[in-house]
C-alpha cells in the first residue's frame, strides 16, 4: 500500500472505481428515495438483515431457502444449521457495535467472532490455558476451517497480527476514500488474513456492512451487500478476491467493483421489498 497519510484515497482513483462508486450510489439512493422508506423503514431493515444473513450463510456453505431460515428456530443440529445460526447472530449483533467500530475495530471483530461461535470458551480450564480460539486471532499452528477460501495461502500468526493492526490503524485514522473503497478493503483484508479458526467469511461480510452503515452511505442498513455477493456466486467471489490478494491495481480495482456490484444488488433487493410492502399496504 502507499505510504501517504491516506493510503485508501488513492484506491478510489483506480480505473473503473469511480464508475463503480457512482453506480452503487445511484442504487442506494433509489431505495432510500422509495416512498415506503418514509413510513416502514424498520421493516425493510429487518428484512434486509434476514436476507443478508441467509446469503452470508450460503457463501459459508449453508445455502438454505429464505423461508427455511425464517421458519427455523433450532440452529444447532448440524454444521449447516450452525452456520445459518451464526450468520443470524452476527447480523443481529453488528448493529449494536457501531459506536465501538471507529475507536476499536479489533474489539468489534473479536466480538463478532465470539457471537458467531455461539458464546465463549467451552470450559474454564481451556480459558486459563488460552486454548480456546473463540473471540481472538488464531495462534501459531492453529488450523483454519474455511472451505471457500482454501485456495489462498494461510498467513502465519505474526503476519495476521501485523495485518490486523494495520487495518485497525486505517479505520481509526479515517480516510477521504469513498465508503465502498473502505468497505471493500476491510472485507478483502479479513478474507485474505483469515484471523480466526472459523467463520472468517461471516465476520468479514459483517464488517463490510458495518463500514457502509458507519460511513453514512447506508445508515438504515437496507442494502445487504452479503446478498449481492451470494447472488454473483461463490466462484466470482473467490475470483475477485484473488485479484485483491494479488495486490495489483487491476486486481484491487476488480475486487472493489465486485463489492460495489454486491451493494447494488442488495439495494435492488430491498427496493423489491419496498414494492412488495407497498402492494400489501394498498
Amino acid at each position: 500500500m502507499s505510504t501517504t497519510a491516506d493510503p485508501l484515497a488513492a484506491l478510489g482513483e483506480l480505473p473503473g472505481v469511480p464508475d463503480s462508486v457512482s453506480a452503487m450510489r445511484g442504487a442506494v439512493d433509489r431505495v432510500y428515495g422509495h416512498r415506503v422508506m418514509r413510513r416502514r423503514s424498520a421493516e425493510v431493515t429487518a428484512e434486509a438483515a434476514l436476507r443478508g444473513a441467509r446469503a452470508s450463510a450460503a457463501l459459508g456453505g449453508a445455502d438454505w431457502p429464505l423461508e427455511e431460515v425464517r421458519r427455523r428456530s433450532d440452529f444447532g443440529a448440524d454444521a449447516e444449521a450452525r452456520t445459518v445460526g451464526a450468520a443470524l447472530r452476527v447480523a443481529a449483533e453488528a448493529g449494536q457495535l457501531l459506536g465501538v467500530w471507529r475507536q476499536s475495530p479489533l474489539r468489534v471483530l473479536a466480538r463478532l467472532h465470539l457471537v458467531a461461535a455461539g458464546g465463549g470458551v467451552r470450559d474454564r480450564e481451556t480459558a486459563r490455558s488460552g486454548g480456546d480460539p473463540v473471540g481472538r486471532p488464531r495462534l501459531a499452528g492453529e488450523p483454519v476451517t474455511e472451505l471457500l477460501l482454501d485456495g489462498f495461502p494461510l498467513l502465519d500468526a505474526d503476519e495476521v497480527t501485523a495485518r490486523l493492526d494495520g487495518l485497525a490503524g486505517l479505520i481509526v485514522a479515517g480516510t477521504a476514500a469513498p465508503a465502498l473503497v473502505t468497505a471493500a478493503v476491510v472485507h478483502g483484508e479479513l478474507l485474505a488474513v483469515r484471523p480466526f479458526t472459523e467463520y472468517n467469511g461471516l465476520v468479514a461480510r459483517a464488517a463490510e456492512r458495518l463500514v457502509l452503515i458507519a460511513s453514512g452511505l447506508d445508515p438504515k442498513s437496507v442494502c445487504p451487500a452479503e446478498l449481492g455477493h451470494a447472488e454473483q456466486g461463490g466462484e466470482a467471489y473467490v475470483r475477485a478476491l484473488a485479484g485483491y490478494v494479488s495486490g495489483t491495481p487491476e486486481g484491487v480495482a476488480e475486487w472493489i467493483a465486485h463489492c460495489g456490484r454486491a451493494v447494488e444488488l442488495g439495494a435492488r433487493e430491498s427496493t423489491a421489498v419496498c414494492e412488495a410492502l407497498q402492494r400489501g399496504a394498498a
